[in-house]
């Protein structure tokens, strides 16, 4: 759970800060593994970057602070 969190923090708008991009996104959180990120949970978390990018481009970022 703590990593699909770290992600929705990072690649999401608020007020008080920018998206990161999706690339920025999954270098922080490969960078983690190991340290921050259980290196295994990490791996199948990136192997579904395709379908959290399409959610998010195709949901999320068009609902949350239009």
């Amino acid at each position: 759970m703590a990593i699909a969190d770290v992600f929705d923090a990072l690649v999401s708008r608020r007020c008080y800060k920018d998206a990161f991009s999706y690339d920025d996104a999954f270098n922080i959180i490969t960078n983690s593994l190991g340290t921050h990120f259980d290196p295994e949970l990490g791996k199948i978390f990136i192997l579904c970057r395709q379908e959290l990018e399409e959610l998010y481009n195709n949901y999320f970022n068009k609902t949350i602070y239009k």
